[in-house]
């Protein structure tokens, strides 16, 4: 029963584990900003896609204003052809209605091309609007980001200290320095006092060999007094 007790609350601890990780706000802004810069990516390859587009159908645009230009030309020359009997009138007018048929047809496609230059060049410059502002707002957010990074670390390190701080008796720490320390003092002291004892012991035993060999002098000198008195010499042969 203990042992499933045991891994339930192992289980627990990983699963929270887990949720702490995927809470981590750090890590989601990281993610966040990494979407941020693909979708950045994909909309300056769509401003791309649209800018070209509206630059090949201008140039369409153009071609067929050239066309229009070109036929309208050639119905007037087949009529000024047909007016200099180089051409005659009926065929001449066939062909000039031809001409500006296709004139027509040029000049209506220019337009329809014209109207969707103008719509493709608004699309392309508020897509190019859109990515500057994300551009700039992305490159804003990553650099604030670094700066809650760098703080998040020196939070994190100050946290840490001050919990050590609070927590620095818990294990009687103070307390096992203050033993360490009292007891040091006491050998201090013990060998301090055994330093004494021993000087102690020193000039006791000094100032008894002096008294001895004071002692000694004056036994010499009474001796030598009673020899003198006697007229015993001091060296007898």
């Amino acid at each position: 029963m203990n042992i499933f007790k045991r891994l339930f609350r192992i289980g627990q601890a990983e699963i929270h584990a887990a949720v702490d990780k995927m809470e981590d706000p750090v890590k989601m802004t990281e993610q966040g900003l990494r979407e941020l810069r693909q979708d950045l990516t994909e909309a300056t390859e769509a401003y791309a896609k649209v800018k070209a587009l509206a630059i090949r159908t201008e140039n369409e645009q153009q071609q067929c204003q050239k066309e229009s230009l070109v036929y309208a030309e050639k119905a007037i020359l087949i009529m000024q052809k047909a007016q200099a009997g180089q051409v005659e009138i009926g065929k001449a007018e066939e062909l000039a209605k031809e001409a500006l048929s296709l004139r027509r047809k040029f000049y209506a496609e220019s337009e329809d091309l014209g109207l969707q230059v103008i719509t493709l060049q608004q699309s392309s410059r508020e897509m190019l609007k859109n990515t500057e502002i994300l551009k700039d707002n992305l490159e804003k957010w990553e650099k604030e980001l670094r700066t809650l990074k760098a703080r998040v670390k020196v939070s994190k390190a100050t946290e840490q200290v001050n919990k050590q701080l609070a927590q620095l008796d818990n294990n009687g720490t103070i307390a096992m320095l203050e033993r360490m320390k009292n007891k040091v003092e006491d050998q201090e002291a013990l060998a301090q006092a055994y330093g004494e004892i021993a000087r102690d012991k020193n000039s006791l035993k000094d100032e008894l060999n002096k008294l001895v060999k004071d002692d000694t002098l004056s036994i010499e000198k009474d001796l030598k007094a009673i020899k003198d008195k006697l007229g015993i010499p001091d060296n007898p042969q």
